[in-house]
């Protein structure tokens, strides 16, 4: 494992490069410290526990595996460990959109809107078969859509600043303004 870090997403604005060109950008404020040092001898694996503040009672808290440890508990992580045009991944828990349907949920077509049909525009249409006589299991069909945990790959940093701890990466990132996210680069 590489580089990590654990920040709060702000959300999403539009910055502008050397060459005037607008670039929309999520933003993303980072501060976390090193809550567990796990070691070889004693626990079996090398890891590293961070944590920030989620509220104001909760705290987020995430491990990282790697080969060594160098840390140890209480050591502070900003955004100084990453550099602009280092490509990281972000992993969150994405937006969460209830109860839809099959039109929205899986891009079914739906019916005709004429034609002899009436109430049926957006319905699955036929959901079983003759043979099983039941509905197989992972049919698509309506229910809750997203809220699952999603990572968004090869996402390149625009922006530091390293006096607020802020961090600007290109494109969208996973979850809603305040969510907790992880930012790491695999190596």
């Amino acid at each position: 494992m590489g580089k990590f870090i654990l920040g709060k997403k702000l959300g999403m604005t539009t910055i502008f490069n050397e060459k005037s060109e607008a670039q929309n950008v999520t933003l993303v404020e980072c501060a976390s410290k090193v809550s567990i040092v796990r070691n070889q001898e004693r626990d079996g694996y090398c890891a590293v526990q961070i944590e920030m503040a989620k509220t104001k009672n909760k705290m987020a808290k995430k491990e990282f595996r790697m080969a060594t440890t160098e840390a140890k508990v209480g050591d502070e992580i900003t955004v100084e460990v990453f550099e602009i045009g280092d490509e990281v991944h972000v992993t969150g828990l994405g937006k969460a959109k209830g109860y839809q349907g099959v039109v929205k949920r899986h891009g079914f077509a739906g019916g005709n809107a004429s034609h002899g049909n009436k109430h049926a525009e957006r319905a699955p249409g036929a959901i079983g078969s003759g043979y099983p006589e039941h509905v197989l299991k992972g049919k698509r069909m309506a229910g809750r859509m997203g809220g699952k945990r999603v990572t968004s790959k090869n996402i390149k940093i625009v922006f530091i600043d390293k006096e607020k701890n802020l961090m600007a990466l290109k494109g969208a990132v996973p979850g809603i303004p305040g969510a907790v996210i992880e930012i790491y680069t695999v190596k």
